[in-house]
């Protein structure tokens, strides 16, 4: 089979279109058939730069046969509507005519097929099929009798004079009133439908063909409000063309979801009002009669009345096709304002899942502390990198932006965004109003982890003076009084008295060291987790079964509060549980520190204001964790899972 080169059907279809609407123009200027020309042009000069570009894309020669076509019907209508008639005006003329509804097809199978030069599903290629069927029919009527050159005037008469034209001229109207409408609005759909679906390079290229097809929609709408002509436009329409080649080129330099999103609204708004005046004062002035100045006046009050509802309707579709199944801006600023005043644990996962929604993103990681040392503390999805990077390694190529609080790096925000390479500017705007918000949120969540660590400090500074301190004195004390009492010979009231002192004193001892171990128990800083939860069910009013699994030692702060977590449920079932066992676990798992106290009572637990579950709540939550309480008939459980970095 012949095939020939790109390098040279290019040029040749080029030359071609160059001569035919070259030539036109000479013959005259039409109003009416000027867009066909300027189609021709747009239609043949983009694709013949994508094929100069990209010689095998399939979209592009689709684009170069349509401008083909248009050129061919235009050269032949400006040769029939020139005047006096020309040689053959009456055949070429006809040429110009007829083969109108084949343009229509063939240009609906260029536009659905963009960008790829494939139908977005085989589902489509009967509806192309049904497409070309009503095209072949209103062409052969064309063809075959003059219904068109009422609406074309040509110079010549129609070439054929065949029975049957009466029947033709009454069938033709109602036949196109539905086919024409057809033919553009099935690829209309097409495009909103593949755009609605679409993912990547292939969304930001179709953005840029649906702004120019609605912008093209908004002018047709102006044009026949102000002017009652479909001519502007007709002469916008170009725009398509020329809209998707850009897109096929140079999609990443194109930034236009606000536009797109306006220009929809509004066009579709142009097209309600267009569409309600003409019912109002065509359809039912016909009908009744009516008066125009009075239609007129009925029509501008019902638009006024429906058109904000319908502008809210409008904008809703327009967000949907514009942004996806994801959260406006305002809706991403929104949620994360609620979650600000929501309850501190899964914060941070939380602003990720926001920062997902609003830009679309495929992975969003959280990271904290300084500019050249950042460490992952929160992903969307779950699972976040463990590895250490600078805020430079981070924000190479603009995907991630820096997290800043009074004027001092506290983390990033990275953002990966799949096939289609880089984030909007619009996208990178919400990013930066997020990464304000996460400032605070990193901030507030640094500052309950100082104000925790300070207390622990504090905690174990005081034991440590209490032992070292009046509880070495308070000994010391009762060991004088003890040498007191056995010296005191004969003297049996006085060493009576000097050992009941003794007693009271050491006593005294006891219940400050069980102080001093509340405040911070020393075995805790001394042997660590394993050893301080082995001495509290040691101490327990009831038996514990014991289950530790911690191979290291973790930061002070996890080790205390995971202490006092353990401690304060053993405390609840020896006290107000009248359970009979408990069972306590500990393990170090992927997701952090897992802890479980259950006991077999009677439940009832709960966080209740200024109980010992509700601070356990608020440290926790300075820590990323959340204190989950089950209870019911069969027992209480407390379970957390406190992370470790």
């Amino acid at each position: 089979m012949l095939r020939i080169s790109p390098r040279v059907a290019g040029p040749a279809c080029g030359a071609a279109v160059t001569a035919l609407v070259a030539g036109g123009f000479a013959l005259g200027a039409w109003l009416d058939n000027l867009h066909n020309g300027l189609l021709a042009v747009a239609f043949t000069a983009v694709g013949l730069y994508v094929v100069w570009q990209r010689p095998a894309n399939r979209e592009a020669w689709l684009f170069v046969a349509t401008g083909v076509a248009q050129a061919v019907m235009f050269a032949a209508r400006q040769y029939g509507l020139r005047s006096p008639a020309l040689p053959a005006s009456s055949w070429v003329g006809w040429l110009g005519v007829w083969t109108l509804p084949l343009v229509f097809v063939l240009t609906a199978v260029t536009l659905m097929s963009f960008p790829t030069g494939r139908l977005p599903s085989p589902t489509w290629r009967r509806v192309i099929g049904a497409l070309a069927v009503l095209g072949v029919a209103l062409a052969a009527m064309s063809a075959l009798w003059p219904v068109e050159y009422a609406r074309v005037p040509l110079a010549a008469p129609h070439p054929l004079h065949l029975p049957g034209a009466a029947a033709a001229a009454d069938i033709h109207p109602i036949a196109i009133a539905i086919g024409y409408p057809a033919f553009q609005l099935v690829w209309v759909v097409c495009a909103i439908r593949r755009l609605a679906r679409a993912q990547g390079d292939e969304s930001r290229q179709l953005r840029w063909f649906v702004f120019a097809v609605a912008a093209t929609g908004a002018v047709m709408a102006a044009g026949l409000i102000g002017w009652r002509t479909p001519v502007p436009g007709l002469l916008a329409v170009p725009l398509v063309p020329l809209a998707a080649g850009a897109a096929i080129l140079k999609y990443r330099l194109y930034d236009v979801d606000p536009v797109i999103n306006a220009t929809l609204v509004w066009g579709a708004m142009a097209a309600v009002v267009t569409l309600g005046y003409a019912v109002v004062v065509v359809a039912v002035g016909n009908l009744i009669g009516g008066s125009g100045t009075l239609l007129a006046l009925l029509a501008t009050a019902l638009v006024a009345v429906a058109f904000d509802p319908l502008r809210r309707r409008a904008q809703r579709v327009a967000d949907r096709i514009v942004y996806g199944r994801r959260a406006t801006p305002y809706e991403a600023l929104s949620r994360l304002s609620a979650q600000l005043t929501g309850p501190s644990s899964g914060l941070l996962d939380g602003l990720c899942a926001t920062v997902a929604e609003g830009t679309g993103a495929r992975q969003v990681v959280l990271w904290t502390g300084s500019a050249d040392e950042l460490r992952a503390v929160s992903a969307w999805p779950a699972g976040r990198p463990d590895e250490v990077r600078t805020l430079d390694e981070l924000t190479l190529g603009g995907r991630a932006v820096p997290v800043a609080h009074g004027g001092r790096t506290v983390g990033a925000l990275a953002v990966t965004t799949g096939a289609r390479g880089s984030l909007t500017s619009q996208e990178r705007g919400l990013l930066a109003d997020l990464a304000a918000q996460a400032g605070l949120v990193l901030e507030l969540r640094a500052s309950a982890q100082r104000l925790v660590a300070a207390g622990d400090e504090a905690r174990r500074r005081l034991e440590r003076d209490l032992h070292d301190g009046a509880q070495q004195r308070l000994v010391t004390v009762a060991m004088e009084l003890g040498a007191l009492a056995g010296a005191a010979d004969g003297a049996t009231a006085f060493a009576g008295r000097a050992e009941a002192a003794r007693q009271q004193l050491l006593q005294a001892t006891a219940e400050l060291r069980e102080t001093a171990r509340g405040l911070h128990p020393a075995v805790l800083t001394q042997d660590g987790l394993e050893a301080a939860l082995g001495y509290l069910a040691d101490r327990s009013a009831l038996p514990v079964r014991l289950h530790v699994t911690v191979d290291r030692r973790l930061a002070p702060a996890v080790e205390a509060t995971a202490y006092f977590v353990v401690s304060e449920g053993l405390t609840n079932a020896a006290r107000h549980a009248g359970a009979r066992i408990t069972t306590v676990t500990a393990e170090l798992t992927a997701q952090g520190l897992l802890l479980e106290v259950r006991d077999d009572g009677r439940g009832g637990a709960q966080a209740r204001p200024g109980s010992g579950l509700e601070g356990l709540t608020d440290r926790l939550a300075a820590l990323d964790a959340r204190l989950v309480v089950e209870t019911g008939l069969g027992g209480t459980r407390l379970r957390t899972v406190i992370p470790c970095g």
